[in-house]
């Protein structure tokens, strides 16, 4: 993703910052990867990777606790990745201000 300039960020974000929070794009984005996750540790146990996994899936694995696991993390890592983007565009934005103001008082 290309950086936008400090001017047009601040713009675009001093309107977007309350929405951002509770949006669902980045949500998705989270969920996606969190999916992609579940599905590499579904490929890793089922391919026979690693044994002992798969010695304990076949044993005493419950299937429905495993996918409700698999949810689980998905859903966790949409929520920390919206809030992680949202604290590092926040920063950015709180940055810019700093800088503002420091620039006000040297003039």
């Amino acid at each position: 993703m290309p950086r936008v300039d400090d001017t047009t960020f601040f713009e675009s974000w001093s309107t977007q910052r309350k929405a951002y929070k509770n949006s669902a794009r980045p949500f998705l984005i989270g969920l996606s990867s969190g999916i992609c996750i579940g599905i590499a540790i579904l490929l890793t146990i089922y391919l026979g990777w690693y044994q002992r996994a798969n010695m304990e899936l076949s044993s005493n694995m419950n299937p429905f606790v495993f996918i409700i696991a698999i949810v689980g993390i998905s859903i966790f890592m949409a929520f920390m990745y919206r809030n992680y983007q949202w604290e590092k565009n926040e920063q950015r934005y709180l940055s810019i201000i700093a800088r503002k103001k420091q620039t006000e008082i040297k003039e």
